[in-house]
């Protein structure tokens, strides 16, 4: 358990800036208190005194505002920053080195017994607010964006942002993640690396190729003598340069 302590107090320092001193983190920071907390609920739970472990994981509730299942397994250096509104479901699994935002939800989708709840492998970032449902995995040192909503597997090193989240264009997120060398906080991911951006801009890009080669026959039917009608409002209106904006 004091192994456990040393490890929680010296993640708080490597993650938030804003830590100073030991005894600040050990009385003022709630994802502290509530690793702590949990870790006697769940003992409690393991010796099958379900009803005292789950009363123990309710003071921490009122006491923190994170709400940890004693069934939950949680591992070694789990950061939980700010903490307020972290829900984590009873089949839930988090590896060593996690690190969870206030609002982050660990959620079930199901209403039968089992593996209902995700698991996180080492080193994953959940982002404020991100929702993580379904007995799913994150892969080992991925990024859920904030706000997310995770339904599906996370490949290792994958950053996934949205509603439902898509995965970001991987190699692009290493290069800047190598170039920063900072902890990525939040989860923060670049937009521009967007699936769906990526194919409304190839959309747009192949669109308007293909209208200026209409346009080159257009004006090779009219050397022809051919009498064409266009409306030009709809041309004007097609500005391929402000549609990528927008979409950006």
């Amino acid at each position: 358990m004091f192994k456990h302590l040393l490890e929680d107090i010296s993640v708080v320092f490597e993650r938030d800036p804003a830590a100073r001193t030991t005894w600040e983190v050990l009385t003022t920071y709630p994802g502290v208190h509530a690793l702590i907390i949990h870790r006697c609920s769940h003992w409690l739970w393991n010796l099958r005194l379900r009803w005292l472990a789950r009363f123990c994981s309710h003071l921490g509730r009122f006491l923190t505002g994170i709400e940890i299942h004693p069934g939950a397994i949680l591992g070694h250096r789990v950061f939980i920053d700010h903490g307020m509104g972290v829900v984590i479901g009873e089949t839930a699994v988090i590896g060593d080195d996690c690190t969870l935002y206030h609002g982050v939800t660990l959620g079930g989708t199901s209403w039968k017994k089992g593996k209902r709840h995700p698991t996180l492998e080492r080193g994953v970032i959940i982002g404020a607010g991100a929702k993580v449902l379904g007995p799913i995995t994150i892969g080992m040192n991925a990024k859920i964006g904030s706000n997310a909503v995770v339904v599906k597997d996370v490949p290792a090193g994958a950053t996934a942002v949205g509603i439902p989240a898509r995965i970001l264009d991987q190699v692009k997120i290493q290069v800047q993640d190598q170039m920063a060398q900072i902890f990525p906080a939040y989860a923060v991911g670049d937009e521009s690396n967007d699936p769906m951006n990526l194919v409304m801009h190839a959309l747009l890009n192949h669109s308007a190729e293909q209208d200026k080669k209409l346009q080159e026959v257009m004006q090779q039917l009219e050397k022809l003598g051919a009498i064409i009608e266009t409306d030009s409002e709809v041309g004007n209106a097609f500005d391929v340069h402000h549609l990528n904006e927008i979409v950006d």
